[in-house]
């Protein structure tokens, strides 16, 4: 269950983003990801790019890092791997 648990935060970590993008996560005054993205696009991309990847970048670290946190559970609690 931990191993399932440490998968799922990835995913829920980018729905919340993608909710909140499209203005249906969280209320204005709570930071959100999905909400700087949302901001930054309004602004526009081409002039501000700083503004969408700092979100986007800090989004896209933490997803990873989680994926490859519940992987790494996943190899050292599998026991199929154990006499390799």
């Amino acid at each position: 269950m931990i191993v399932v648990g440490a998968l799922s935060i990835p995913g829920y970590i980018f729905t919340e983003a993608a909710l909140s993008a499209l203005g249906l996560g969280v209320n204005p005054p709570t930071p959100s990801w999905g909400d700087m993205i949302s901001e930054a696009r309004d602004v526009g991309f081409g002039s501000v790019p700083h503004l969408i990847l700092g979100p986007g970048g800090a989004l896209t670290l933490t997803v990873l890092a989680f994926t490859f946190f519940g992987d790494g559970l996943r190899d050292a609690f599998d026991p199929r791997q154990r006499g390799r």
